[in-house]
C-alpha cells in the first residue's frame, strides 16, 4: 500500500505530458530563387561598372580595333578642354533646379489637397498620372507646346522661343522634369501630414495656436524625414536626368542645357568610346561624393528638428 506522502507524486508521474514528437525538417533552399535576380544584377550592373573603371583609362574608340592603356591622360585632355567642366556645372544648376522646383510644387500639392474629399482624391490621382508617363513622351509633349507655333503661343497669341533662349531654357527644362515628379514628392509628403500625431494637434490647439503657428512650429517639423527622402532623390536622381533633355532641347540652345549625359551620349555617337566612359566615370564619382554629404546634412537636420 502507498504511503499518503507518495500518492501526490505517482499522481504527478502519471499525468506528465509525453514527449512531443520528432519533426522532421526538410532543408529547402530558398537562396536558390535569388540567383537569376542576382545574375542579372551582376551582368547589367556590376560588370559595366567594373568596366566603366578599366575603359576609362584605355584609347578605345571606334576607329582602330586595339585598345591600350593610356593612364590618366583622357582625364587631362577633357579637364584641359573646359568642356567636362562646363557640362558639370550645367548638370548642377539643373539639379539644383528640379530639386527646389519638385519639392516646392510637391509640398504645395500636398498641403492643399490634404483634406479627404472626393474632389481631393480625383485631383491627387491627376497629379500623379505623369509619375507613370514615360519621360520622352513628356519631354515630345512640351516641346510640341512650347515650341513658337506651339499651343502655349496661340493661347497667349504671342511668339516668344520657350525652347531657344540661352538664358532661361535650362530653367523651364528644369521647371517640365519638376512636373513629371512633383507628384511623387506630393504623395511623400501627404504620407507625412497623415502620421502627425493628433494629440499633438490637439495640445497646440488648447494651447491656442493659430493654424498657421501649428503647421510650421509642429507639423513642418514634423516632416524632416520626408524632406530627406524627396530631397536626396530629386537631387540625385536629376543628375543622372537624360530623357526629357533630349525630347525637348537635345542640349540646346547653344549647349546651354547640355546636362553631363547628353555630353555622353554625343560623345558615344562620335565613336570616342573611352572619353564617353572617362566622362560616365566622372558622372558616377560625383553623384557618389554628393549623395553622402547631403544625406548626412539632411540627416543631422532630422535629429535638430
Amino acid at each position: 500500500m502507498p504511503t499518503t506522502a507518495e500518492l501526490p507524486v505517482r499522481a504527478r508521474a502519471s499525468a506528465a505530458p509525453a514527449p512531443a514528437p520528432r519533426v522532421i525538417r526538410r532543408r529547402t533552399h530558398p537562396m536558390w530563387f535569388l540567383l537569376p535576380a542576382y545574375a542579372l544584377l551582376v551582368v547589367f550592373f556590376v560588370l559595366p561598372t567594373l568596366f566603366n573603371f578599366v575603359y576609362a583609362f584605355t584609347d578605345w574608340s571606334g576607329f582602330k580595333s586595339a585598345i591600350n592603356p593610356v593612364g590618366f591622360d583622357n582625364f587631362t585632355s577633357l579637364a584641359s578642354d573646359g568642356t567636362l567642366f562646363r557640362s558639370l556645372r550645367i548638370t548642377l544648376i539643373y539639379a539644383v533646379l528640379v530639386a527646389v522646383f519638385q519639392n516646392v510644387f510637391g509640398f504645395g500639392l500636398a498641403v492643399l489637397l490634404e483634406r479627404d474629399t472626393l474632389v481631393n482624391r480625383i485631383a491627387r490621382t491627376f497629379f500623379l498620372v505623369p509619375v507613370l508617363m514615360s519621360a520622352l513622351a513628356v519631354g515630345y509633349i512640351f516641346q510640341a507646346l512650347l515650341k513658337p507655333a506651339g499651343a502655349l503661343n496661340g493661347v497667349f497669341g504671342i511668339g516668344y522661343a520657350w525652347l531657344g533662349d540661352t538664358t532661361w531654357t535650362l530653367v523651364v527644362v528644369a521647371l517640365i522634369h519638376a512636373w513629371k515628379w512633383m507628384g511623387l514628392s506630393m504623395l511623400i509628403y501627404l504620407a507625412g501630414l497623415k502620421t502627425v500625431p493628433e494629440d499633438v494637434m490637439e495640445a497646440a490647439r488648447i494651447d491656442g495656436a493659430s493654424r498657421w503657428r501649428t503647421f510650421w512650429t509642429i507639423r513642418a517639423p514634423l516632416l524632416a524625414p520626408a524632406v530627406t527622402f524627396t530631397v536626396a532623390t530629386a537631387l540625385l536622381g536629376s543628375m543622372n536626368g537624360f530623357d526629357i533633355v533630349q525630347a525637348t532641347t537635345g542640349g540646346g540652345p547653344a549647349r546651354t542645357t547640355e546636362i553631363l549625359n547628353i555630353f555622353i551620349y554625343r560623345t558615344f555617337g562620335q565613336g570616342l568610346f573611352a572619353q564617353a566612359t572617362t566622362m560616365s566615370l566622372v558622372l558616377f564619382l560625383l553623384v557618389a561624393l554628393l549623395a553622402f554629404p547631403v544625406i548626412y546634412l539632411l540627416r543631422k537636420r532630422e535629429e535638430i528638428l
